[in-house]
């Protein structure tokens, strides 16, 4: 029933379904009603012929039911009209979505225009590009055959370098032979100026008579500055030219034995005590001990010792050989050192 509604509510337009419910509820009430007075003429006759309480008993009943079928029919009615306003809702709902279906058809056929234009767009792009990748092929295979030429080029370079490298292993293998070689050369001449420092440092002794001022310390020949100069002062005595001189003596005999090709030195190391000076003249031990060895420098250069073989150092109080603060300490770092060593 409930089908067949739905189907009679979409045929039309559903105004007068509701009037029509109405008229038959009323028309169901009549016809109840009508069974009512009939069911009581019923129970009036019968009454009549089986007695008032028997027909009033089962009236009452028939009432009862009557009732109960009213009620029923009532809630049909509610239901009813639940489902007409919910086919109505869903009409409604339908007419919005035919009306949107319908715009939206009429978005698309305006696509569908644009959409012919876009594609010939692309028709018309897509022949451009087709052309450019022709160009482009024509590139990429001019592109390869310079690629070809570069890879022969990479291959002679690569042969030229193997070359190279082999050639260098092979300078490299005779660099390190004369580094071998000269290695040995100059351990042998290390050897030899050893050699002759000690002969040199032997003649020294010998010809200083092992004096306790003048000594040997390591590879350095020990003067005590007083031998040489006066204190405070840079000029040589009269006693220290005489000894020098000595030295000047030994310094030109190494030089006739000692073979050319030996680059040696004779370096004069100043050195003072720890006590400060500030003299017009000197204004630091630094500058005195410097002055000391350039002086003792100077005099062997006027007894005939090459100045090329010559160096002077000044070192101050920097570096003592006793480090006490006792005057025989002092005395002992008052001195000039002189080193036969290799340039």
């Amino acid at each position: 029933m409930a089908g067949s509604l739905n189907r009679r509510g979409r045929g039309g337009d559903g105004l007068y379904w509701p009037g029509f419910v109405d008229a038959m509820a009323q028309l169901l009430l009549v016809i109840i009603f009508l069974l009512t007075v009939f069911m009581i003429a019923q129970f009036l006759q019968a009454r009549e012929i089986s007695g008032q309480d028997t027909v009033l008993s089962k009236l009452r009943s028939q009432i009862a039911e009557l009732t109960e079928l009213l009620a029923l029919e009532k809630s049909a009615k509610t239901a009813l009209e639940s489902t007409l306003a919910a086919l109505g809702d869903d009409l409604k709902a339908e007419k919005k979505k035919s009306a949107s279906l319908q715009m939206l058809l009429n978005d698309l056929q305006g696509k569908q225009g644009k959409a012919g234009s876009l594609v010939s767009s692309l028709t018309e792009k897509l022949n451009a590009e087709k052309k450019i990748s022709a160009e482009a092929l024509a590139q990429v295979e001019l592109l390869n055959q310079q690629i070809a030429a570069l890879r022969r080029q990479v291959a002679l370079l690569n042969s030229a370098l193997e070359a190279s490298e082999k050639r260098d292993r092979e300078s490299k293998a005779q660099i390190a032979n004369l580094g071998k070689r000269l290695n040995a050369a100059l351990a042998r001449r290390v050897q030899e100026l050893a050699r002759y420092r000690s002969e040199f440092f032997g003649r020294l002794r010998r010809i200083l008579s092992r004096r306790a001022d003048i000594r040997v310390v390591g590879d350095r020949f020990v003067l005590q500055s007083e031998v040489l100069f006066p204190k405070g002062k840079a000029e040589l005595t009269p006693q220290g030219k005489a000894e020098l001189a000595k030295i000047a003596a030994a310094i030109l005999g190494l030089t006739k034995v000692i073979p050319p090709d030996i680059n040696w030195i004779l370096r004069v190391d100043g050195h003072t005590d720890s006590d400060p000076i500030n003299t017009p003249k000197f204004k630091s031990n630094w500058e005195l001990s410097s002055a000391r060895a350039i002086s003792v420098v100077k005099f062997l250069i006027t007894q005939g010792v090459p100045a090329d073989r010559l160096a002077a150092t000044g070192f101050g109080e920097f570096h003592p050989i006793d480090p006490a603060d006792t005057p025989e300490a002092k005395a002992k770092n008052r001195r000039i050192e002189l080193k036969l060593t290799q340039m």
